[in-house]
């Protein structure tokens, strides 16, 4: 499904949004009647061109949202409730600010809809003009909520160091690689990982999991990196990106994926997903326990 094309002009005016213009920080009433024009797209390549990422990206992805916390009315005006999972490519020239779309879901809350199925066509057709590109979205109605699971990143766990820490802030020059040696492949995972939101300066909680084909990694010096985030504001996607890129450039892995898996904040979490090879599968959705 294409997005409408009578949204275009929205995210044509979304070239000039930044963060500081989003709902973020400020009060906001909510909405209880469909109201799209809540969603706030925000231009992905001004954060990438401070990583020097022009032109063909080293990576492909998606930046999965579940959204727990999502309600409608169906024709009797009797409440619906659901989960809904999005599925955004990490190419769309776009992402939505987390706090328009926790309004913008919020706005379906009075609203009238025929069924869940109603619901998806508006989700895709809003969420899919605001990012500039197609996005997925499954619904999970209410007698199927048993089948929603859970689960933990699989790796080998980099907490488990004990190591001193002393900056918390980014520091890809740390980042280590036996460059001479025979590649290895191995998978880590990191529940440390904290960033602040780039506007509020809130904390945001996750884990990450990185995977790799190549000259070995040293794990000390990456669990450090990732401890150094900790003071650091970005966004989640954002965040995801600087550390794929930095492993990338310092490490000079074949092949990369950085998965973070971040807890949720007004009923949506954010999972960013960057990787530069394939294997046909895309990361598990599997909800965490600090999920």
């Amino acid at each position: 499904m294409r997005y409408h094309a009578s949204f275009a002009p929205r995210f044509d005016a979304a070239m000039t949004n930044t963060a500081d213009l989003s709902p973020l920080g400020k009060n906001s009433a909510y909405r209880t009647d469909y109201a799209p024009e809540l969603l706030f797209p925000i231009p992905r390549q001004g954060k990438r061109d401070e990583l020097g990422l022009t032109g063909t990206l080293p990576f492909f992805g998606v930046d999965i949202w579940n959204a727990y916390e999502l309600s409608w009315l169906n024709m009797r005006g009797k409440p619906q409730i659901a989960v809904a999972r999005v599925t955004v490519p990490a190419d769309s020239p776009n992402i939505v600010e987390s706090k328009s779309f926790k309004l913008y879901l919020n706005s379906f809350n009075q609203t009238r809809l025929a069924n869940a199925d109603a619901l998806k066509s508006l989700l895709i057709q809003d969420l899919s003009a605001a990012v500039g590109a197609n996005v997925h979205v499954a619904i999970t109605p209410q007698e199927e909520f048993g089948t929603l699971a859970m689960g933990e990143l699989d790796g080998l766990l980099l907490d488990r160091l004990d190591i001193e820490v002393d900056s918390y802030a980014p520091q890809p020059h740390i980042l280590k690689a036996n460059l001479d040696d025979l590649p290895v492949q191995e998978t880590f995972v990191s529940h440390l990982l904290k960033s602040n939101c780039l506007v509020t300066g809130q904390p945001d909680w996750g884990s990450v999991q990185i995977h790799y084909a190549g000259p070995q990694i040293d794990q000390e010096s990456l669990l450090k990196y990732l401890i150094g985030f900790r003071e650091h504001n970005e966004f989640h996607e954002q965040c995801v990106e600087r550390i794929f890129v930095d492993i990338l450039r310092q490490c000079q892995p074949q092949q990369l994926s950085v998965y973070a898996r971040y807890t949720r904040r007004g009923g949506l979490d954010i999972n960013p997903w960057r990787s530069n090879y394939s294997t046909g599968q895309k990361p598990s959705n599997l909800r965490n326990a600090r999920q």
